[in-house]
């Protein structure tokens, strides 16, 4: 069983997604303490609703980011904590933090990466025009969503979406891998070397995906 410390700014809807799995026993996990930048966040309510340990850390507190960063790595370390997980924090981790937990930090983000890193990336998706989109989950390094990946799911754009819809549908997919994700961890599955992320008995799968579908022609 992995030791989780989950770090939230908002409502805490992927927070939420890795605690009904843990309780339904689909993820061997334990969440030991939820931190957020944000005293409003909901995700702070959420923790609360199921008796788990919450922390507020605050930039008016440590305006310094190496001295905010530093009493999250504190707070997490007397936590026992093994894994830390990133679920809607709203802030850039320093070098210091990230080497506090090397390739220790899991993140999701709402793209298929390395394509549309940062803010607003459904805007960007759609204004680029792909034709699928979807989620990413990976370890977090030194850069912004750049760490090695390790689940993502691909879903079509829909002629009519909008960030607001095509959000809504990824933020499912969200829920939907990244408890998986934090499994395969605890189960010892994931190997790193490089910017390679494997799975131990993982398979794979075949075939293709075509938005819109793929014509077929037939002889005359």
């Amino acid at each position: 069983m992995v030791i989780l410390g989950v770090l939230a700014s908002g409502s805490g809807t992927n927070l939420q997604s890795i605690i009904d799995a843990i309780e339904s026993k689909k993820l061997s996990a334990r969440i030991n303490v939820v931190i957020s930048d944000n005293p409003g966040a909901y995700a702070l309510e959420r923790a609360k609703r199921h008796g788990l340990k919450t922390e507020v850390v605050t930039k008016d507190e440590y305006p310094e980011k190496e001295a905010f960063d530093g009493k999250l790595v504190s707070i997490l370390k007397e936590n026992g904590v093994g894994l830390v997980i990133l679920a809607g924090f709203m802030r850039l981790l320093s070098p210091l933090f990230v080497r506090a937990f090397p390739m220790k930090i899991m993140n999701i983000h709402p793209s298929l990466l390395p394509s549309f890193t940062g803010l607003d990336v459904q805007k960007k998706a759609l204004d680029y025009g792909v034709k699928f989109s979807g989620c990413t989950v990976h370890f977090v390094d030194e850069g912004v969503d750049t760490g090695p990946i390790i689940i993502q799911a691909v879903l079509p754009v829909a002629a009519n979406d909008t960030p607001e819809t095509l959000k809504k549908r990824i933020l499912g997919e969200e829920h939907r891998i990244y408890p998986q994700a934090i499994q395969l961890y605890s189960e010892g599955r994931l190997t790193v070397k490089g910017r390679r992320v494997t799975v131990k008995d993982g398979g794979g799968q075949e075939g293709t995906l075509e938005n819109p579908p793929v014509c077929i022609f037939k002889d005359e």
